[in-house]
């Protein structure tokens, strides 16, 4: 059983809903047949939710991870943080939510690095309480590309095989198009076969989609299809990867969902995440209420594993003990498959 791997998870912003899909997916006996999990944050937040969740759960905190005891039934805490449960309410932006939730993510990113665990499950985030706090990032990916030093990466989105994976994110669409060239283009296709490898896809079929309706429609729609895209796709088919494009944006997504590719290069943020949230977010028309919440993010290019959920902290929902740990679960899943991957690519 020792070669589950061993995965740090962050709760996000304390005030959403972070803690509680946290600590529902812990109570999931599958959990550790396939990892070995372990919060990190603040012990007394795990606790209030147990107590919120009514489950017959055993908190365990500890100061290192070799005290961990990773069985079903007890929440080993790599406690933080010295903040009570008390200073914090539900559904509420504050600088304490930005402080606890990057002092987490700072420390799992630590323990990685210093391959204390495998790989690292992240809980969603307020930007706003972030920047409160003083840690002016738009994001999780920004985060750890500065804590580790990575120059290049991307952020990939997948649900079951439908993969996508981004040449920018938070930027504005304005910025977005500015950022679509030749260079990084071509080094987001490298990332997106890597991380088909890195998933066991022997040999990854890669969809670059265009920027412009219909691809530009060969100039009549914009030229950056012609001055950047094709070109970055002509050198990727040069050193042998498998890619085609640039596939007009309002077709290669139904062709990937069909099977015809393993990951999709989108050219900016809403791109790649309308059709991933259109696949795996699911409402109910009755209730106005989320049946299914399913899909992970995942940041490429880093020297460690970061996979998360892909949903946001639904302040409205926290403390209410409703909310859906689907997308936790796949997070966890898609975490154990990449650290297994890397694990054994290390012992060749």
């Amino acid at each position: 059983m020792n070669n589950r791997p061993i995965l740090g998870i962050t709760m996000g912003d304390v005030s959403g809903i972070g803690p509680e899909i946290a600590v529902k997916s812990l109570n999931r006996e599958e959990v550790y047949a396939e990892a070995r999990p372990v919060i990190v944050g603040n012990a007394d937040i795990v606790k209030r939710t147990i107590r919120l969740l009514g489950l017959d759960l055993t908190l365990h905190v500890i100061d290192s991870i070799s005290e961990a005891k990773f069985e079903h039934g007890t929440v080993d805490v790599y406690d933080v943080s010295d903040f009570k449960a008390e200073d914090i309410e539900y559904g509420k932006v504050s600088t304490l939510g930005g402080i606890s939730a990057y002092e987490a993510i700072e420390k799992v990113i630590d323990l990685a690095m210093n391959d204390e665990i495998d790989g690292t499950i992240t809980g969603p985030l307020n930007k706003e309480a972030l920047n409160l706090a003083g840690y002016h990032f738009n994001g999780h990916t920004e985060i750890y590309a500065k804590l580790t030093g990575t120059k290049k990466y991307s952020m990939m989105l997948a649900h079951g095989d439908f993969r996508i994976v981004h040449i920018s994110t938070h930027v504005s669409l304005r910025q977005a198009c500015d950022l679509v060239k030749k260079e990084r283009v071509f080094e987001v296709i490298q990332i997106a076969q890597d991380a088909c490898l890195s998933l066991g896809i022997e040999k990854p079929r890669i969809a670059v989609a265009g920027l412009n309706p219909h691809s530009g429609e060969g100039g009549l729609f914009g030229s950056e299809e012609i001055e950047e895209i094709i070109p970055a796709i002509e050198i990727a088919r040069k050193i042998g990867l498998n890619v085609e494009g640039p596939v007009p944006p309002d077709t290669v997504y139904s062709k990937a969902i069909g099977g015809q590719y393993d990951i999709v290069v989108a050219m900016y943020h809403d791109q790649g995440h309308i059709p991933m949230k259109v696949v795996g977010f699911n409402m109910d028309k009755g209730t106005g209420k989320w049946k299914a919440v399913n899909g992970v993010n995942i940041t490429l290019g880093l020297p460690i594993i970061r996979s998360s959920v892909d949903h946001g902290t639904a302040f409205d929902q926290a403390g209410k003990g409703t909310a859906s740990e689907e997308s936790m679960l796949n997070a966890i899943s898609y975490g154990v498959n990449l650290a297994k991957a890397r694990n054994a690519a290390k012992k060749h």
